[in-house]
């Protein structure tokens, strides 16, 4: 290769990798796998080291990570965070040995000591404590400079605030360096959670963390099941470490999570024998790890050795192979899961990917599967990484034959037939259909639970035996059960019958707002039901409203409109909601005292309130002719502010909205129209 072409294949790769630098560092949302980043920069590498005078002083081998992001303040990380020069085979172990002894001026016959740890596919993070206590937490950043993340780094359960130190006298700082992660189990739950939500799903653990991380509300941080994994001190003041194996024991005495399959070996054998080890146990381990760290374990050995410009000359990562395979899609099948959310599924020509035979791919949704344009009688790259069902990739369009399908949006269910409804906002198919058999489970659970008709006593393992025995096909039956029905019980029959058919007797007239929540209407709440039985005054008037006529309802926007005018469009569900009629359920419209003292009025509720539930002071307010509304703006009257009020208290300070006390509100109860 002349300098000209080796020159143009380097602007290129630098831009590249930058690019995919943004995506992964900043953006969270990597386009390619590791493997094929893997790949970018080691050619990269390797032009440069054949062409020194074409390699730039900015070039991304001698950087590390992205760029800090703006919306968070920067640190200036007092020991720059490195990152590890990556190994793929034995024989690369074997020259990194070979270079260690050559650099110590040791024989080739000496053995080294290493320190191995599973390598964590997370994201890298500082904590700094001070005479013990955390005062700071951050993200590596570009090395040099990173993000200050204290308040999310302090939601973390594993991460002490203060360190168990034994000494009179504690380190006046110290400085530690970890991995923050997702472990799989509360990954693959919060994916579906997503999903079932309309949003799009993380690509893997990594970059769930990663996202975690970087919220500008700790509250989301908090929701989200992030631990740590300490692997490195950073500047240390007034302890001293005197090799890898002594400062992992060190940590876990402070109380600092430290990786439990870390440990000792000798030389490049024992290497190995951990790298196998930790391959074998990859698929069992309740967290992704895409390698081995090997360290030489004497501190002084290391601070001999020194450092490049982005690596440490002591350390390297032994990366496992991808875990990637090529077949071919042979169908796409859409799914509907338990809330109704319909899901492409890629059925592939069986192809093995890390020692287990893969058939099927997610897919997530249409909008990925668009953007990754995926179709049937394509050939792919599928992934297994983070979780149990692979997937694709990419799509190896090159291999194309003019004979590959899309599929397109349904319009209808595949398990009911029911319509289908895309909210604009959302990436999520939907199901509407009440009696659908894929989510008729939930749908008699929402139902029956308290919030909603308050069936006291039908709990999930009764409505999974009503299910079981074929007694229920959507919550219409649910009335008309008997006593010989809940004698087919495997136990229990004749209590069940005494307990359970008065309560869902007594179901029957509940207010109207309450069985128009009952009836699961994506984004209807219980807040929105009362809103909507106020305004339309029946239910027959309901299912008639219009998207305009029920954008004139306060607080309904055209997601909820939309939402609505779905669900009542579909015959399956009227036909229900008649069944439900049929059936004796008479909804009563709740006494709203018209001309009442507080009519007019918008109440706020927040903070803890001691002598009503949040909900009983609202129907106070309501039944007194007023509103209550979740949200402070401009056009609330009143905010009644509880222990430990937050941001709605100091919303209405700034509008100079009227703020009453608990004992003030009641008074005002009291006081005459």
């Amino acid at each position: 290769m002349d300098n000209s072409i080796a020159k143009e294949r380097i602007v290129f790769l630098t831009r590249e990798i930058e690019r995919h630098n943004r995506l992964y560092y900043e953006n969270d949302a990597p386009e390619i796998s590791d493997a094929e980043y893997d790949a970018l920069f080691r050619e990269l590498q390797e032009l440069e080291n054949n062409f020194p005078d074409l390699a730039a002083p900015d070039s991304p081998t001698v950087r590390v990570g992205g760029k800090p992001l703006e919306k968070f303040q920067q640190v200036a990380h007092r020991l720059p965070m490195l990152s590890l020069d990556n190994a793929f085979s034995e024989a690369d172990i074997v020259e990194f040995d070979k270079r260690i002894k050559k650099d110590l001026g040791l024989s080739a016959e000496a053995v080294i000591d290493y320190v191995c740890e599973p390598k964590m596919d997370g994201v890298a993070v500082e904590l700094v404590y001070e005479n013990g206590l955390l005062v700071q937490g951050s993200t590596r950043g570009d090395g040099v400079i990173g993000e200050e993340i204290t308040a999310n780094i302090k939601t973390i359960k594993e991460i002490p605030l203060r360190l168990k130190l034994d000494t009179l006298f504690p380190p006046g700082l110290v400085e530690v360096r970890g991995e923050v992660y997702l472990p799989l189990a509360p990954f693959r739950e919060m994916n579906a959670e997503r999903e079932e939500n309309g949003e799009a799903a993380f690509a893997n653990p990594r970059n769930a963390a990663a996202g975690s991380l970087r919220q500008l509300d700790p509250k989301i941080t908090a929701r989200r099941p992030l631990t740590i994994c300490c692997y490195a001190p950073g500047a240390v003041d007034g302890h001293v470490f005197g090799s890898q194996k002594a400062f992992l024991d060190t940590f876990k005495g402070w109380g600092l999570p430290v990786n439990s399959l870390a440990r000792p070996v000798r030389g490049v054998a024992g290497v190995t024998r951990f790298y196998e080890e930790m391959a074998a146990q990859r698929e069992a381990l309740p967290y992704e790890i895409d390698g081995v760290v090997i360290k030489v374990d004497d501190f002084a050995l290391q601070r001999e050795l020194g450092e490049k410009s982005r690596s440490s000359r002591w350390a390297i990562a032994w990366k496992f192979p991808p875990r990637q395979a090529v077949t071919v899609v042979e169908d796409i099948v859409p799914s509907v899961g338990r809330t109704g959310v319909i899901t492409p599924t890629a059925h592939l020509r069986p192809v093995e990917v890390s020692g287990v035979t893969v058939s099927r791919a997610t897919l997530h949704n249409w909008e990925e599967m668009e953007r990754k344009d995926i179709r049937i009688g394509d050939t792919v790259v599928i992934e297994r990484a983070g979780d149990v069902i692979p997937a694709v990739v990419r799509v190896l369009t090159e291999k194309r034959t003019g004979a590959e399908l899309p599929l397109p949006l349904p319009d209808s269910c595949p398990e009911c037939g029911a319509a289908v409804v895309k909210i604009p906002g959302e990436v999520a198919v939907r199901c509407l259909g009440l009696a659908c058999p894929a989510q008729i489970r939930e749908s008699i659970i929402h139902f029956a639970s308290r919030g909603a008709m308050d069936m006291e006593g039908l709990g999930e393992k009764y409505i999974d035996q009503l299910l079981r025995l074929g007694l229920v096909r959507d919550v219409s039956d649910l009335y008309r059960l008997t006593r010989d029905d809940f004698m087919q019980f495997e136990r229990m029959g004749d209590k069940l019958a005494a307990n359970l058919l008065p309560a869902i007797d007594a179901s029957k007239g509940r207010e109207q707002a309450t069985l128009i929540f009952a009836l699961g209407i994506r984004h209807v709440g219980e807040h929105t039901a009362k809103l909507l039985a106020a305004a339309f005054g029946s239910l027959d008037a309901l299912l008639q409203a219009s998207e305009d006529e029920l954008l004139t309802v306060r607080e309904v926007g055209p997601q909820v409109a939309q939402s609505i005018v779905s669900f009542f469009s579909g015959g399956e569900n009227r036909r229900v909601i008649e069944r439900l009629l049929a059936a004796g359920v008479s909804p009563s419209v709740a006494a709203k005292q018209v001309g009442g003292r507080f009519t007019g009025k918008t109440f706020v509720f927040t903070g803890s309130l001691e002598r009503f539930s949040r909900s009983e002071a609202q129907k106070l307010v309501e039944h007194a002719g007023g509103h209550a509304a979740g949200s402070v703006s401009k056009k609330t009257d009143y905010v009644v502010a509880g222990a430990e009020a937050g941001s709605k208290l100091e919303k209405a300070r700034q509008l100079g909205v009227t703020i009453l006390t608990e004992d003030e509100f009641s008074q005002l109860l009291r006081e005459e129209p």
